[in-house]
């Protein structure tokens, strides 16, 4: 069977990655999962200094997932170059950076540095808050959306992924402003935002409020918002958004997308992304496909 896809002009061996920021730089998972088997690697978000997250605490479970609001803690691009880069290449592993800023010039920063690096593609995170526009998220204003995916575009040596936020009225909007502006793939979804309260102690869970909903509960919108996007715009699309078992990511693949993340899975078992590609194997087996190809937006 053929499990080969492409992205943005990219092969990869297979159709399975990991959601940013569930799976670190692949070191602490090594144990149970073999970095190499994997379609790719998707990086922890990284910023051009780094940053030390939101105050704790800034997880939460929920019912049919989780709450975050880590912040995007990370070591800086420097570190990140020095130390993880090199680690995954040693691992022969097929690398996706996710790149985070809270400026124009922030991601553009980042991208320039990572010009010379052997990765394959950059993930670029716009559900980071925009200071210069009074903390709305890039990816929830289209212009903004426009303007950023133009500005890394034009320095970028590695084709970009513009990884959209669900938290807005109508997604195909935002996946057009991206593909306008020059992105050469889109991922989606982002986590969606949540908030939970302590009624014992009548006080927020998360010291930030609000987090991000990720897990089970988000798949459905996943599915719908990858089947509008694939229907809205000619951009190839990574599928992310509570992938529990290989019938999700084919589930995610027949809406739209080429590619498949998994993320809040990793934290309750360690071997998920393994085991969400073995099942991509036995539903293609049971169903005699010979490419995945085949599945790929037949909806």
């Amino acid at each position: 069977m053929k499990l080969e896809v492409n992205v943005a002009g990219v092969s990869f061996k297979n159709p399975v990655t990991t959601a940013s920021g569930t799976f670190g730089s692949g070191a602490e998972y090594e144990e149970f999962v073999d970095l190499s088997a994997l379609g790719a690697v998707t990086t922890k978000g990284v910023a051009n200094i780094p940053w030390e997250g939101n105050a704790t605490p800034r997880i939460a479970e929920s019912y049919g997932g989780m709450l975050n609001a880590v912040g995007l803690q990370n070591p800086g691009i420097e570190m990140f170059c020095k130390r993880d880069i090199p680690h995954l290449k040693e691992k022969k592993a097929s690398i996706i950076v996710n790149v985070c800023g809270k400026t124009k010039e922030d991601y553009v920063e980042v991208v320039e540095r990572l010009s010379e690096e052997p990765v394959d593609l950059l993930e670029i995170n716009v559900s980071c808050p925009n200071v210069k526009a009074g903390g709305i998220a890039f990816g929830q204003n289209p212009n903004a959306l426009y303007e950023i995916t133009r500005a890394v575009k034009e320095k970028a040596k590695q084709p970009i992924v513009m990884k959209l936020s669900p938290n807005v009225t109508d997604i195909t909007e935002m996946a057009k402003a991206a593909e306008a502006g020059g992105s050469d793939a889109l991922s989606l979804i982002n986590t969606i935002t949540g908030m939970k309260i302590d009624i014992h102690r009548r006080k927020f869970v998360l010291a930030n409020q609000t987090g991000g909903l990720s897990g089970p509960a988000i798949h459905p919108v996943a599915v719908r918002m990858i089947y509008q996007v694939h229907k809205a715009c000619k951009l190839p699309i990574i599928g992310m958004g509570g992938v529990m078992t290989g019938e999700d990511a084919i589930e995610l693949m027949m809406a739209g997308a080429s590619m498949v993340a998994v993320g809040t899975a990793n934290f309750h078992n360690p071997r998920a992304v393994m085991d969400v590609l073995d099942g991509i194997k036995s539903y293609m087996k049971k169903y005699n496909i010979k490419d995945i190809n085949e599945i790929i937006g037949c909806m």
